[in-house]
């Protein structure tokens, strides 16, 4: 198939497949009358790229997988780079998700700590001669 049909059926542009070809990622076969060719291998590649992009890796890390699929693999995640691979990212994701649980506890931290100003400050207001608290939206209502 010529770049357009491998493009509408991978679901993406000829500049895409261009730059995948430019990296490596796609072969650069041509035809007799010097267009690009491509077969059905080449739009399983391109569907893992694609896959694995969806999932956030980088497309160099793509590699491996297109790799695999093109030394026979009825899987590009069969090999043990693919796998390699894997591991990594799985091992950048729960670093990731660390980092968020930690900020997520220091947000609920200033929360409670916001909701028990807000609180001491109203209890206040109710004794006489206590401040009245005002809000930034306007007003001197909680």
């Amino acid at each position: 198939m010529r770049i357009g049909e491998l493009a509408a059926r991978a679901d993406t542009t000829t500049r895409t497949l261009r730059y995948y070809e430019s990296r490596g990622l796609l072969p650069a076969r041509r035809d007799e009358l010097g267009h690009r060719a491509y077969d059905e291998h080449d739009l399983r590649a391109l569907r893992q790229i694609r896959t694995l992009r969806d999932f956030g890796f980088e497309l160099e890390e793509t590699r491996p997988f297109v790799e695999c699929l093109r030394a026979g693999h009825p899987e590009g995640d069969s090999c043990p780079a693919s796998l390699a691979v894997y591991r990594r990212k799985l091992d950048e994701l729960d670093a990731l998700i660390g980092e968020l649980a930690a900020v997520r506890d220091k947000v609920a931290g200033q929360l409670t700590r916001a909701e028990r100003a807000r609180d001491e400050l109203a209890a206040e207001a109710l004794v006489p001669g206590g401040p009245e608290p005002e809000c930034e939206l306007g007003g001197r209502d909680l």
